[in-house]
């Protein structure tokens, strides 16, 4: 059986590497958004087709055709060479896909171009203190006063909202609908009168989460996408490339490269961590995972371009990926021995004390973006057909 790609493919592979080789200069160093240097390195990718390779050019893309194998090969090599292969996060994962598929013609020219280059960063309003993993029981309230919405009401664990530039938001517009069927999704500017945000701090250090405040807060009539009452239809499609990105089998096979070259250098007594037999055999086990999800990233890459359907495939994603990156990371920690328990600065801190904070990121993402729990909730209600949960008797 010969599972080579053929000699266009090989051809396109070596182009990518000659790239890489030629620009890995350029590419940031650290895993964080840098306002400087994210951008400049973004724009030169999408002009050579390494980013939004195939979004329309009318909306800041390269504009190639689907091609499963020129992605794959894209991801392979800038996994191997260990260089950032661009930006992702909320606004380009998330709301660019959704409004290529449900945003005006308007909203698609105002907002895709920006998002991709990075000028416009994105944060997502969802979750409420008493909205979690029942979404659909928010309260933020958006009423339409003239041609203005006035949106009032609460968001928390609201990811980026210290820095981002605009917001994602689902509110309530209809609020004598069914609660599926009284939401908005609305666009509007962190900078807007009204709006205020506190950080919250986490196990990592960090204050990447935020609780936003929303106070008589005026934007645009037609800042909605979708219809009046469309907002639950519009948020899942948000929430599919969501949980895809969490899980983004790329990312972890870059990541898992890095674990690699890390257990090379690191030696105990001398030998290579790498060659120590227990450790080796949880790095062969981490690779065979990481190996199953980007196989499952195939099958949802091909069923996309001939319309298939592989929902299940989809499901297990947000769920295997946020829990394999966490398993990633502990092992790196492990294989640092002592050196794995620093945290913030130091001369003998490795990778910048990346492998320390993804640890503890990837263990909120287990929670965050749909609980584990609640995934497999949905993997075996919507995708095996299981009976659902009994619901407590108050």
């Amino acid at each position: 059986m010969d599972l080579s790609y053929g000699s266009q493919y090989e051809a396109f592979r070596q182009q990518t590497r000659a790239f890489i080789e030629a620009h890995r200069h350029l590419a940031p160093q650290d895993l964080r958004f840098d306002r400087e240097k994210t951008p400049v390195w973004q724009k030169l990718l999408i002009d050579n087709g390494y980013a939004a390779r195939s979004i329309p050019k009318q909306y800041g893309g390269f504009g190639a055709e689907p091609d499963i194998l020129k992605t794959r090969i894209i991801a392979e090599e800038f996994a191997r060479a260990q260089v950032s292969p661009g930006m992702g996060g909320q606004g380009i994962a998330y709301l660019v896909p959704m409004l290529l598929d449900m945003g005006t013609e308007e909203q698609k020219q105002r907002f895709i171009p920006p998002t991709l280059r990075g000028e416009i960063t994105w944060c997502e309003g969802y979750s409420e203190p008493n909205a979690g993993s029942d979404l659909a029981s928010l309260t933020t309230s958006a009423v339409l006063d003239g041609n203005e919405w006035v949106v009032n009401g609460q968001k928390i664990w609201t990811s980026t909202a210290e820095s981002a530039d605009w917001m994602f938001c689902l509110v309530r517009s209809e609020p004598d609908a069914p609660k599926h069927q009284g939401l908005s999704f609305l666009l509007f500017s962190m900078r807007t009168e009204g709006i205020r945000v506190r950080p919250l701090g986490t196990m990592t250090g960090d204050s990447h989460f935020n609780e936003v405040f929303f106070t008589n807060v005026r934007l645009p009539q037609d800042q909605i996408v979708g219809r009046r009452g469309q907002g639950w239809e519009v948020a899942n499609a948000v929430l599919l490339h969501e949980r895809d990105n969490l899980g983004d089998p790329d990312a972890t096979l870059l990541r898992f490269n890095a674990l690699v070259d890390l257990m090379k250098r690191e030696t105990v007594d001398g030998v290579r961590v790498l060659d120590n037999p227990v450790f080796r055999d949880r790095l062969m086990k981490i690779q065979g995972a990481v190996m199953a999800m980007r196989f499952n990233d195939l099958r949802l890459l091909s069923a996309k371009l001939n319309h298939k359907d592989a929902s299940l495939a989809a499901m297990i994603v947000k769920l295997q990926g946020t829990e394999l990156r966490h398993e990633l990371e502990g092992l790196a920690i492990d294989a640092l021995g002592e050196l794995g328990i620093l945290y913030g600065d130091g001369p003998h801190l490795r990778a910048g004390g990346s492998w320390q904070f993804m640890y503890m990121l990837y263990l909120g993402l287990i929670i965050g973006g749909g609980t584990a729990q609640i995934q497999k909730n949905i993997i075996s209600e919507r995708g095996l057909g299981m009976p659902r949960e009994p619901k407590l008797k108050t």
